[in-house]
């Protein structure tokens, strides 16, 4: 174990550069005391780990120095190659320098860990795409890729749902969602997120810009993926679920089909729950796709709208339509 936590620390410290005791003790899950005597252990054994003491300070290598790809385990190397998968990375055109970087590890790996790393790359196959839709086509995303790398400006026209408007974009970082690829920058002093497929026009501008050195893209991530549902969901609804529709209730998303998986079923199978909606428009034509199998308990109002559209969807099927 600390043999692994050892190398864990020369990997952090070649990666990061300086790190402070206390950043590297609550990473491994550690005392402080630990870590210095960690520290203590690399240096004797050759390892340059130089002490920066005071405000800012930390451990950090000697400059320079590098040490070689060796003591990943088995699970490790079959770990590391599947961060590679072909998909993503084509998407971003770095199809070509993860095929050589896939070489490299493997030469560096011995002969019966690479072989194992191989085999596990091949029997894993990444589809980000979601059931009966193609996946988006991107075609800007290598361009803005390197604007990310290389922290330069982007001026692009943006088709969004209030239309087509033209932005100057510091691409802070890339996300790939449902097979969706979408951009996370800064605007005008504002943090905005733009699908990179409605992308219309894009011009890379000479301007640099600085990522700030407190932003961390998954955590933003999650924050507005959080804040966006919240907005969305503006309103409850109690139904009644029919056995039947419980195979296919995830089409409703996930709070609500937890919430319906969630609620005791009665003697006939049914549950009843109350579940989140984002209005009553759009939840009457989401629940009128279950047919029977989904009564609305309330608001009056959602009960009423899917009793009219059925009304209407009987009165449009009536009968034979001649050809």
């Amino acid at each position: 174990m600390r043999a692994s936590r050892l190398i864990s620390i020369l990997m952090t410290l070649q990666t990061r550069g300086r790190v402070t005791a206390e950043a590297l003790a609550a990473e491994f899950e550690v005392s402080v005391r630990t870590i210095y005597r960690d520290v203590d252990e690399l240096s004797a054994s050759g390892v340059p780990v130089y002490a920066d003491r005071g405000p800012g300070g930390g451990f950090q290598l000697r400059e320079g120095y590098r040490t070689r790809l060796t003591g990943l385990t088995p699970d490790e190397a079959d770990t590391l190659l599947l961060t590679g998968l072909s998909g993503p990375a084509g998407d971003l055109g770095l199809a070509p320098a993860m095929i050589s970087a896939e070489r490299k590890i493997l030469a560096a790996l011995p002969a019966s860990h690479a072989a194992r790393a191989i085999q596990a790359r091949r029997r894993v196959l990444l589809d980000p795409s979601d059931w009966y839709r193609r996946v988006e086509r991107a075609s800007f995303l290598p361009m803005v890729a390197q604007a990310v790398w290389a922290q330069t400006r982007l001026s692009v026209r943006y088709q969004s749902w209030t239309g087509r408007k033209m932005r100057v974009l510091e691409p802070w970082g890339l996300v790939i969602k449902a097979g969706i690829w979408y951009v996370v920058g800064c605007v005008n002093q504002s943090i905005r997120t733009f699908r990179v497929g409605k992308i219309e026009e894009l011009k890379t501008l000479s301007e640099r810009f600085e990522v700030p050195a407190d932003f961390d893209l998954a955590s933003h991530w999650v924050t507005e993926l959080r804040r966006f549902e919240r907005e969305l969901q503006r309103a409850w609804a109690t139904v009644r679920v029919a056995p039947p529709a419980m195979s296919r209730i995830e089409r409703l998303g996930a709070d609500a089909a937890e919430a319906i998986q969630a609620a005791p079923a009665d003697t006939s199978g049914r549950r009843t729950a109350i579940i989140p909606i984002e209005g009553i428009a759009h939840a009457a034509i989401e629940l009128l796709g279950f047919g029977t199998w989904i009564e609305v308990i309330k608001p009056a109002a959602l009960r009423r709208r899917v009793h009219e559209l059925g009304a209407h969807v009987a009165r449009l099927h009536r009968g034979r339509r001649a050809l």
